[in-house]
């Protein structure tokens, strides 16, 4: 969908500057130089109405987006990779709809794109997925609407019933009701916001906004979840930019951090026995997360999203009306239909362990196991090299079971193909799986399958011990190598 005829116009928008002829020619090819004064900036300067691609600085005030008002929540930030990651069809052309208004100083990245890898991967599966049918299938909304079906169904349940633990018949018993709604949640969370938000379930925006704001009716928020999971994807396992790789400090560490290193403390030798515990608290820590309140998330912001735009700042009424709304039908029902009891309140945390079990669960399994990439970029640091964006993807990600895991899990199970393809929705991932791993294999580059989830989760296990432990960094005498 092309940009309207205004949009167009603010490709030869331009402020008249003083030239000489001699260079006139060379600056008006660089869009960057048609601007106003500084051109040359630093990110911290960014507008909440500018966005910075390849050290180029856009203003998008006023600019139609395709996918819709995405765009605009990313105001102040530079969002190269995200930008690349969600356009796998990007040219420089493309760019060409915004108004260029400056430039980074001493811009530098450490990806780089465009590789024989990334294309030739790009090529086959684009021959598998034709372009524009890359959205849900008829399949993926049938599966959608009925996990949203069943979700109403238990949330009118859980809200309405009085029968907690004085029922007739063991359906009618609030352990019961607990856990299937606690698992439907779950389901929307894993198939039908999740590809909302990354704009693959529809390629209409509206469908795609409504269809997000699935993680608000879960406990979570639409918001924030775009801020740590985008951020998430574009900088997979990087230990200091990817939310995710610390997210559950100091409780148990995901990095396998050296020996003596200041985050590692003693309880995580034991994590390999209590983390799958604690992750099934997950809901606890979403839904009483206090930054629903200005939509600030602390893992994007550590690693310097900025959340301060006009249109995420008129967005925190919404944001906190619809977590007044989950706590109306989630806590206060309940306790008023059941009393305030240690009971209900026994009922109403195992609602939420139920869906955070199988929440964090499959996340945990995606990016934390065996032989898994935990630096991605240190060839850059260590050369000056760039490293492959989609390489790097590939290895730090598994991919584990098939299509029935793909329908249970919203796709989620391929990793792997997910990561490479962000936007695609998770219904074509079963058929590009093997042309995937083909060319991996080609190219040399490590792809992780466990044909069962099991097989995943002992990876992680054992993962997760050897990081606690530190058994990776203790010296190993056979090999005389430290």
């Amino acid at each position: 969908m092309p940009p309207n005829a205004e949009v167009k116009n603010l490709r030869s928008r331009s402020i008249p500057t003083k030239k000489s002829s001699s260079s006139s020619s060379t600056a008006n090819d660089d869009p960057a130089t048609q601007s106003t004064s500084p051109v040359n900036r630093t990110l911290k300067s960014l507008n909440g109405n500018e966005i910075a691609i390849d050290g180029v600085i856009y203003d998008i005030d006023g600019f139609v987006h395709p996918g819709g008002e995405v765009i605009s929540f990313f105001g102040g930030n530079d969002v190269t990779v995200q930008y690349k990651m969600i356009h796998p069809y990007h040219t420089s052309k493309h760019l060409e709809k915004m108004r260029a208004v400056g430039k980074i100083a001493d811009y530098s990245t450490e990806y780089k794109f465009d590789t024989p890898f990334e294309r030739e991967i790009k090529s086959e599966v684009f021959k598998i997925v034709r372009r524009g049918r890359e959205f849900g299938t008829t399949g993926y909304f049938l599966r959608a609407f009925f996990y949203i079906a069943l979700f109403f169904t238990m949330q009118c349940t859980f809200a309405t019933c009085t029968t907690f633990t004085t029922y007739d018949h063991w359906y009618q018993s609030g352990v019961f009701i607990a856990i299937v709604f606690g698992i439907s949640q779950a389901f929307i969370g894993l198939n039908v916001q999740h590809d909302a938000n990354h704009g693959a379930a529809s390629k209409r925006p509206w469908v795609n906004d409504l269809l997000g704001f699935g993680a608000d009716l879960i406990g979570g928020c639409k918001w924030n979840w775009l801020a740590q999971h985008w951020t998430h994807h574009a900088y997979t396992n990087h230990a200091d930019k990817d939310p995710d790789s610390f997210s559950s400090e100091p409780v148990f560490n995901f990095n396998d951090y050296p020996i003596g290193h200041p985050k590692r403390k003693w309880w995580h030798r034991f994590q390999g026995l209590y983390f799958l515990i604690m992750l099934s608290f997950y809901w606890v820590s979403m839904v009483f997360n206090p930054q629903v309140i200005d939509l600030r998330h602390a893992g994007a912001a550590y690693v310097g999203f900025q959340m301060e735009n006009d249109f995420i700042v008129k967005r925190r009424k919404y944001a906190m009306a619809l977590r007044a709304m989950y706590f109306y039908f989630n806590i206060y029902c309940p306790i008023v239909n059941n009393g305030l009891t240690w009971s209900t309140v026994g009922i109403i945390l195992l609602m939420g362990v139920s869906e955070s079990f199988m929440l964090s669960g499959l996340f945990v399994l995606s990016h934390n196991f065996e032989n898994s990439e935990r630096d991605p970029t240190s060839e850059y640091r260590k050369t000056g090299e760039q490293v492959c964006w989609f390489k790097s993807q590939v290895e730090t990600s598994s991919t584990y079971g098939g299509i029935v895991a793909g329908c249970l899990t919203g796709g989620l199970n391929f990793q792997v193909e997910h990561h490479l393809f962000p936007r695609m929705s998770s219904a074509w991932y079963p058929f590009i799986a093997p042309k995937v791993r083909e060319i991996c294999k080609k190219h040399g580059v490590r792809y992780a399958y466990y044909p069962y989830i099991w097989q995943n989760l002992h990876s992680t296990v054992s993962y997760m011990h050897g990081t606690g432990t530190g058994a990776r960094w203790e010296l190993q005498p056979l090999s005389g190598r430290a």
